[in-house]
């Protein structure tokens, strides 16, 4: 009920959704000067096995540090991945419409990163960093909470939630593994909220060999006769999940339900450590499947691991004959990897993934596949029901929608999940005419300008129903110190006042009467019984804008070494 992410080519959820189903590859291919600027010496961008490609994040050095209460040195020390991982959580958490401060029950967070690569390249022997220190002395260089162990805790501390704070590492699989993790935290009441998902920030500094995981031009080729591996990239993934129950009963916005999940390992059944294995990936999707009490045939999308290797490719699609074979029809399952598009995000890998399926889910769209063309000889594809699209589509009639989605790590740890449409929305009643608070607040005189103006637009552009707009700002967001409010009736009204506070500078706009005065004792700092407001039982929730982070540079450049 709840989900964000920065994604290559993509500052949010729904760019990453409009990029995905117009097929644009997010790889960049870097410049010699840009590489250089990246601290990636001469002899690596000499090297013509040196892949120049990658999924680059905009915006990695930056980040709203006062929002989080860092100051400016510990902000600059932190991996970018926990920063970033943060903003994201901080984001889901308000699409989902729940202020953790507010809410009644433990909100939990399940959260995987990469290798902390800016420790390694930027911040490890730096003079700027670590001045004196001893060369022997190991753990005074250490930067304290680096590791990854640590990015839940920070998640917990810095957005003030009290309920299971886990790192999970599985390799590439670790983010869709949280989700299940997540999943089944609920499932078993150890927390009501949960947050899940995923973070990696890498460079180009890698090598392409024959037969490895690397494509020598940084495009991902799944399932294709020109498949040699993936490009890398950066991104960010957060889902918020709840009970359905719950979500029901609290009005939440529901993107979809996931019934169904499992985890597996390969074991000792395979070629070698490196190597996955049909039956452990096999396993999982049919123990998600069941889980999820759905049969194969009702399943007309698979989200990939689709890592783009001949090898990995061919033995997932027959560990998906495992499960599929005689099910269904030909060609009645589309079969799409999102890392054609963005690049394989190691521990963001699975939540990428899962996002895409979701939004292809919610809207009854199957996204194409990039840079297909003919099947690997080595993959049967036409041995079950797979077929790999090329360009988007509407879903197929179905009594509902169903898709799956997978992940595998290096190492053998699978991951499933099985994604439904949500449940229908009953109509709301037609609520009688009345006027609604809208309040608005951040941190700072220019992020509450932004937060304004960003509200005026999505209110402009999507139309939402004002009783919506006026419980999620009430009730799913958090107070700060910087607040404005305008009471309306409609829309129209919604949109004069946001446009009166943002040109003359008032901090009110509405007509008088005691919904202003409640208005106005708000703005000047006193607490409101949002409560009485939006009673329990009949409020829904939307998604709407959220916090505008205002971000600075924040970042410690690699050490000059001369030449490399």
């Amino acid at each position: 009920m709840g989900l964000a992410g920065r994604f290559p080519g993509a500052p949010d959820a729904a760019t990453f959704w409009w990029n995905v189903c117009a097929g644009v590859d997010s790889m960049h291919d870097h410049t010699d000067a840009e590489l250089d600027a990246l601290g990636i010496g001469p002899r690596l961008r000499a090297d013509p096995r040196h892949v120049r490609a990658g999924g680059r994040l905009d915006g990695v050095t930056d980040f709203d540090a006062e929002f989080f209460a860092m100051g400016d040195e510990e902000a600059a020390r932190t991996d970018p991945q926990h920063r970033l991982f943060l903003e994201a959580a901080w984001e889901a958490l308000e699409d989902a419409g729940h202020d953790p401060t507010r809410f009644p029950g433990l909100v939990g967070v399940y959260a995987a990163t990469s290798a902390n690569r800016y420790f390694l390249f930027h911040l490890m022997d730096n003079p700027a960093v670590v001045g004196d220190v001893d060369p022997d002395d190991w753990e005074a260089r250490l930067i304290g909470r680096q590791a990854t162990d640590h990015l839940p805790g920070q998640v917990a501390y810095r957005l003030g939630l009290t309920g299971p704070a886990v790192a999970v590492q599985s390799a590439c699989s670790s983010s869709l593994v949280a989700v299940c993790l997540a999943a089944q935290s609920l499932a078993d009441y150890q927390c009501d909220i949960a947050l899940a998902g995923g973070v990696s920030v890498t460079w180009p500094r890698y090598r392409a060999t024959p037969g490895g995981l690397a494509s020598p031009d940084g495009r991902c080729r799944a399932f294709d006769e020109a498949a040699e591996g993936s490009g890398f990239g950066s991104g960010v993934g957060v889902v918020a999940l709840r009970r359905l129950a719950d979500a029901q009963a609290d009005g939440d916005r529901i993107y979809a339900v996931l019934p169904g999940w499992a985890v597996t390992n390969d074991g000792p059944d395979r070629a070698g450590f490196a190597v996955p294995g049909p039956a452990g990936q096999a396993a999982a999707v049919a123990n998600a499947l069941a889980a999820a009490e759905v049969a194969p045939g009702e399943v007309r999308f698979i989200e990939a691991h689709g890592s783009g290797t001949p090898l990995g490719d061919a033995i997932e699609v027959a560990a998906l004959h495992e499960v599929y074979g005689g099910a269904a029809p030909a060609e009645s399952c589309a079969l799409g990897s999102v890392k054609t598009n963005i690049g394989h995000l190691d521990a963001g890998a699975g939540i990428a993934g899962l996002i895409k399926t979701v939004l292809a889910v919610q809207h009854a769209v199957i996204p194409p596949n990039l840079h297909f063309t003919r099947p690997h000889p080595e993959i049967d594809l036409a041995g079950g029901p797979f077929y790999v699209p090329t360009k988007a589509r509407d879903w197929p009639d179905a009594p509902r929608r169903v898709a799956g989605v997978s992940s595998f790590g290096l190492g053998g740890t699978n991951a499933h999940v099985v994604v439904e449409q949500p449940p229908p929305v009953v109509p709301a009643e037609p609520a009688e005419p009345r006027s609604w608070l809208l309040p608005v607040s951040a941190r700072t005189p220019q992020a509450l300008r932004a937060a304004l103006t960003r509200l005026r637009t999505h209110l402009a552009g999507t139309g939402p129903e004002l009783s919506e707009v006026a419980a999620t700002l009430a009730l799913g967001r958090r107070s700060f110190g910087r607040r404005a409010a305008v009471v309306a009736a409609d829309l129209t009204e919604a949109i004069a006042g946001l446009d009166e506070l943002l040109t003359t500078g008032v901090t009110v706009a509405g007509a008088p009467g005691a919904l202003r005065d409640l208005a106005a004792g708000w703005v000047a700092g006193r607490d409101v019984d949002w409560a009485a407001l939006h009673p329990e039982g009949v409020v829904r929730r939307t998604g709407l804008p959220g916090y505008p982070f205002q971000r600075r540079r924040h970042w410690i450049d690699p050490p000059q070494r001369g030449a490399r």
